[in-house]
């Protein structure tokens, strides 16, 4: 018994000293064409994925901010600073530090950064050098500001998850091209799951998601994934399987668009926060979305409403 609880001790000291592992990040030669078209898809891309965590209000700029939604459980966590500052930001990565990056989630300095960060291994090759370009862009959200916040100090269980469950994702070996946008099927499919990522927050639980298979994500979309609110609220997410009474079964297209959009259903706010409307989602991109929704298996999964 004693020698258990030496061991027990033991291990835990490792883990809280090691912290989180580091791994050798891979050299990517790869300059990103910087177009005015990539500009424009990047920023719309960087308001969808990148603004909710990396956007300062005191700035007006992505110099990072204190992430209260994500809870404690993970720890203290504070977003990068993403603006061009050479110091505080990312102003001297090159393109494929940043690439390498946004798709296995290793810095260029080889430290992984666990799951509260999105990764985007699925992401279109065109999508992801958008993103670059924006980031390159003399846009005022990225201009080059030192604001510096305190790194993350990470949780117990996250270092500990980080040794043995959480791993950076391999980079792709083939290029990913984009979906095809006449298969409404496809398209949809895409923006659910490898662009915006809807089902990770629409399945059971973060730590039971699949990132590099969703399909086979714990309750896919069917909801009940705990969301941290203001003032340390909790709350679970929305139920998108076509289920009739417990999910979207019932929902008209229209219902679907205008509660993704704008926020609001039958007249009535349809989102609560984190959730954000997308209101930079165009009428296609949002039908596409939930013809795939149509598709998904129903499973009846009763979450509170609003």
């Amino acid at each position: 018994m004693l020698f258990a609880v030496v061991v027990l001790a033991g291990a835990a000291g490792y883990v809280s000293f090691s912290g989180i592992p580091k791994y050798k990040p891979q050299k990517l030669d790869i300059a990103v064409e910087v177009t005015q078209p990539r500009i424009d898809r990047g920023l719309k891309l960087a308001s969808m994925l990148c603004h909710g965590c990396h956007f300062n209000s005191e700035t007006n700029k992505f110099t990072g901010r204190h992430m209260d939604e994500i809870g404690t459980d993970f720890g203290t966590i504070n977003s990068l600073n993403i603006t061009k500052d050479p110091e505080k930001g990312i102003g001297k990565w090159t393109d494929g530090e940043l690439i390498y990056f946004l798709r296995t989630g290793v810095k260029p300095d080889g430290q992984y950064v666990p799951p509260y960060m999105v990764k985007l291994p699925h992401l279109s090759d065109e999508d992801l050098l958008s993103i670059i370009a924006f980031l390159r862009s003399e846009h005022p959200w990225v201009d080059a500001n030192p604001t510096e916040l305190p790194p993350p100090q990470p949780s117990f269980m996250t270092k500990l998850l980080c040794q043995f469950a959480f791993k950076p994702f391999d980079y792709p070996t083939k290029p990913i091209a984009d979906p095809d946008t006449t298969n409404q099927l496809e398209w949809g499919r895409y923006l659910a799951l490898y662009q915006l990522e809807c089902y990770s927050c629409h399945s059971k639980d973060f730590t039971t998601n699949n990132y590099l298979e969703p399909e086979k994500s714990e309750g896919f979309f069917a909801g009940g994934n705990l969301m941290q609110g203001f003032e340390g609220m909790k709350f679970p997410s929305r139920n998108l399987t076509p289920d009739e009474t417990t999910g979207i079964g019932k929902w008209t297209e229209e219902q679907f668009i205008k509660a993704v959009k704008f926020g609001l259903r039958d007249g009535k706010p349809a989102l609560r926060y984190p959730m954000l409307p997308y209101s930079q989602l165009t009428d296609s991109e949002a039908k596409a979305i939930f013809t795939y929704l149509k598709t998904v298996p129903k499973i009846t999964h009763q979450v509170p409403e609003m």
